[in-house]
């Protein structure tokens, strides 16, 4: 199948397309403005496509009416291109539960999904109308994506962000509304997405508390749930790639040297060694979920990460002579490779238990060309 994404360069729409190229092997065609203020553009972008998720928005602007009224220009937009492709294609719909309130932001949303439904049926495909909660995860902007975001960014540059107006919040994870949104191609339906409800303040505290145990020594906090594991990975990609290497406390003594590698405050793990070949390298995967460590025990490193569907690539040095360690953001790939003389002596450690039916580790390779 042929997907296309709009807004497939923002926050939702890029944990949407790695969600894509992970788990179903499609590499999603990627809307962003420069196809909406074109519509001749926009057609031929979606020539060959099979099928639309539809997540580009408005979420704030200068007045009610702008973010009302621009939601329902893009839907109408989408759907004249649609209608001007001349044969069926599925679209899936990432509303808003705010659809069914009375606001300006969920009159645009509901009335966004009214004509852009007529339109999809109208060309005889489905529509699928999915109403989301808050979304968080790795990479929101802070600020403008979510409040989890603004608070870990804060909570990572050392403030404490202020808490007003307290009360529980439905919060979904942005890799789970991926999920979901794929698992709604190719039907006909209307549903409000479930999420876990979560207090404003005990957002902040658990982000504190990450900080806390996470900052000076890379102590692995309490990640037993998805909840704490979700809002740990969207922490830890505020923190990257500042705070790496880490190089912990070595006690020496005429035995040789003794370090801590992994303190981990609660849920499963496992540690495992590899040595590794001058020369030879490990990795060049990625992850969605896990939580990983590369551990430099003896010999010389370079390990590479880059931002999945992004170019840039962060780089870090690391020895034996002075044990260090840095630990994989999640939807990052990733190697470590021996730029030593001698043998290179790793220590890794994951917090999920080696599952060969889902291992959560997608190959790719450092070096791609092309990419946004």
């Amino acid at each position: 199948m042929r997907v296309a994404i709009t807004g497939g360069f923002g926050f939702l729409g890029w944990h949407t397309a790695c969600r894509l190229r992970a788990l179903v092997q499609t590499e999603p065609v990627r809307l962003g403005r420069s196809e909406f203020t074109d519509p001749d553009l926009l057609v031929a972008a979606m020539a060959d496509v099979d099928a639309v998720i539809h997540i580009a928005g408005v979420n704030r602007s200068e007045t009610d009416e702008a973010v009302e009224q621009g939601n329902v220009e893009i839907a109408e937009t989408l759907g004249r291109a649609l209608r001007r492709l001349g044969r069926p294609v599925d679209v899936v719909f990432a509303n808003s539960v705010q659809a069914e309130l009375d606001n300006a932001y969920g009159r645009g949303k509901a009335r966004a999904a009214a004509l852009l439904g007529e339109d999809v049926r109208a060309c005889g495909g489905r529509f699928a109308d999915l109403l989301l909660p808050n979304l968080f995860g790795e990479h929101g902007r802070p600020g403008y994506n979510s409040f989890v975001a603004t608070f870990a960014h804060e909570v990572v540059a050392g403030r404490t962000p202020t808490v007003t107006g307290d009360r529980a919040i439905p919060l979904l994870h942005a890799q789970d509304a991926a999920a979901a949104l794929i698992e709604a191609l190719g039907t006909d339906v209307r549903k409000v997405v479930e999420a876990e409800s979560i207090g404003i303040g005990d957002v902040l505290a658990l982000l504190q508390e990450f900080h806390a145990l996470y900052a000076e020594h890379g102590a692995i906090p309490k990640i037993s749930t998805p909840m704490r594991r979700n809002l740990f990975n969207t922490y830890r990609a505020a923190a990257f790639p500042d705070m790496w290497p880490v190089f912990p406390q070595v006690h020496a003594d005429d035995r040789g040297n003794l370090f801590e590698t992994v303190r981990a405050h609660g849920g499963p793990g496992m540690a495992f060694m590899s040595t590794t070949l001058p020369g030879q390298k490990r990795g060049e995967h990625y992850h969605l979920h896990k939580v990983e460590r590369f551990f430099v025990v003896k010999g010389e490193a370079e390990i590479q990460l880059r931002r999945l569907l992004h170019n840039d690539v962060a780089t870090f040095r690391l020895s034996g002579d002075r044990p260090s360690f840095v630990d994989m953001p999640t939807l990052w790939v990733h190697n470590i490779r021996n730029v030593g003389a001698s043998e290179l002596v790793t220590m890794f450690w994951a917090d999920q238990l080696l599952d060969h039916a889902n291992p959560d580790q997608f190959s790719e390779s450092i070096a791609q060309e092309g990419l946004a």
